[in-house]
């Protein structure tokens, strides 16, 4: 199976890895088995999130010292496990915040960085291809794990259904890291698959310069990546957020909304090899004109149509392109910094998407108290867009001068 067996293996950690992205079957049973409030039950999912910007880090930091993505993501998924198990035995929301938002929480993110720079180091030719399908889990996780979720709520209550969670998420991820390894220092792969066609733009790894946090963030490169990130993660997780109540305000039917959203889930899927294989093939640059034009539009047309189909077409792209940014993003900073430093870099670039949650949440959450609609928050969307789409000018590789 050679390299792409990385490929397979980080598609289905993904998938055990987002399975945070079916959180909300849990909420109404916590809300009922508690006495909570919704603001209350909601605080394992925000904690979880959160610890984007803790566990991306360390889970590169540890790469870096082990030399290997094998300790770490079993590191990784150890917290995993024991923290879903954790959350089995709690007995009130405040000790479920601390096992499933922070040590589960922790634990998934750590993992997470691992597969990424593992198939950028193994795919210096398809490096977005390869990046796309290795996230592309994460996505369509909700969709396979949400039903398995659900019969086991109804079956066996929503702490239980952690507990037997934990219990296979530990053995598992366990399990699929064994495999992990770097190739060799200067590995390159048939020199058939690294032929440049004729017209090519991208740089060969010889010519892209290794480039460290310190002097990456000290790039144009860096912070028009950054902001073009935000931009798409704003845009994707608003539509996450507020597909459900949009789709109300649009007369949607109750039926056509659950077939819809598992419609959105697949887009969501499709979006990371997709805009990986663009990314690949038409550079950053242009992948990035072509998802900020895709935003805008979408924008536009839910704003000004506010029917069924506008519904359905526009937030179908938005959740596209929220997938299409976790594959461009990894594949860009190899672009741009090179592999060496990677890790590091993407640990810091991704808090870009934790960026785009909380200004997207509060945007859309005002603009509803404001106007009394959440549609009204798209001309600040397509507005975005516009920004992001000119933040593409300045995103190609630095390269060593001759």
């Amino acid at each position: 199976m050679g390299r792409w067996m990385y490929v397979v293996l980080g598609l289905i950690i993904n998938v055990i890895l987002g399975t945070v992205y079916a959180y909300s079957l849990f909420r109404p049973p916590l809300e009922k088995l508690w006495g909570i409030s919704a603001t209350e039950s909601g605080l394992p999912y925000t904690i979880f999130l959160a610890l984007i910007w803790v566990g991306m880090p360390l889970g590169a930091k540890l790469m870096r010292k082990y030399g290997s993505p094998r300790k770490p993501m079993i590191i990784g998924g150890v917290l995993t496990g024991i923290g879903y198990i954790l959350a089995g035995f709690s007995p009130n929301i405040w000790f479920l915040t601390f096992a499933y938002g922070i040590v589960a929480g922790l634990g998934v993110w750590t993992v997470y960085g691992c597969p990424i720079a593992t198939s950028t180091r193994w795919f210096p030719d398809k490096t977005g291809l390869a990046v796309g399908l290795t996230v592309g889990g994460f996505g369509l996780s909700a969709f396979i794990t949400g039903p398995v979720i659900k019969t086991l709520i109804a079956s066996v209550g929503p702490l239980s259904t952690f507990l037997y969670l934990g219990v296979a998420y530990l053995v598992l991820l366990i399990l699929l890291s064994l495999p992990y390894k770097f190739p060799p220092e200067g590995y390159s792969p048939a020199p058939s698959a690294t032929q440049a066609k004729p017209g090519t733009t991208q740089p060969t790894q010889a010519q892209v310069i290794e480039i460290p946090l310190s002097e990456a963030s000290k790039t144009i490169q860096f912070w028009a990546l950054y902001v073009a990130f935000a931009v798409g993660s704003l845009a994707g997780l608003l539509a996450i957020g507020t597909s459900a109540p949009v789709a109300k305000e649009v007369g949607v039917s109750s039926g056509l909304v659950t077939a819809a959203i598992q419609i959105f889930a697949v887009c969501n899927f499709i979006g990371r090899p997709l805009f990986g294989w663009l990314t690949d093939k038409i550079t950053s640059k242009g992948t990035t004109m072509l998802s900020h034009t895709l935003i805008f539009l979408a924008s536009l047309l839910l704003y000004m149509t506010r029917n069924t189909a506008g519904f359905i077409i526009g937030y179908m792209l938005l959740w596209l392109n929220l997938g299409g940014w976790l594959a461009i993003a990894p594949t860009s900073v190899r672009r741009f910094f090179g592999v060496k430093y990677a890790a590091d870099i993407y640990g810091v670039v991704i808090s870009a998407y934790g960026v785009g949650a909380i200004v997207g949440g509060l945007l859309s959450g005002r603009m509803k108290d404001i106007t009394g609609s959440y549609i009204n928050s798209m001309p600040v969307v397509a507005a975005l867009a516009v920004v992001g789409f000119l933040c593409a000018f300045a995103m190609k590789p630095l390269t060593k001068k001759s």
